[in-house]
């Protein structure tokens, strides 16, 4: 009985880390360095590399922050569309000036209210 046949394959010397040929160790490569060692070829336009993967837009509805501590937001406030975590929150925001109101708007990249 042979023993690579009673050995699983990730025992087998043949996969090992060292190279039975060179006898060196295997150099693993970062995701950063693949990716570019992938664009460097001459790929196809229509080719599958991993840079060109695109995955299906989601079916879970997208989280909203609050705009001023940036905790998950259940509440918008009518006046000024800023969203908002808690009452402390609400209070403070309906103290702001429509200048600064309009610049947190514009963080988030909603459309102004001016």
């Amino acid at each position: 009985m042979d023993s690579d046949t009673t050995k699983p394959a990730f025992k087998k010397k043949d996969l090992s880390e060292v190279n039975p040929i060179m006898g060196k160790k295997r150099q693993w490569k970062s995701l950063k360095q693949i990716v570019t060692h992938e664009k460097s070829l001459p790929w196809k336009e229509t080719d599958i590399t991993y840079s060109t993967v695109n995955a299906p837009p989601s079916l879970k509805p997208a989280k909203k922050y609050s705009d001023i501590s940036g905790l998950i937001a259940p509440y918008t406030d009518p006046h000024s569309k800023l969203r908002y975590h808690n009452v402390e929150e609400y209070q403070t925001i309906r103290t702001f000036p429509m200048d600064l109101t309009a610049g947190y708007l514009a963080l988030r990249g909603a459309t102004s209210i001016v």
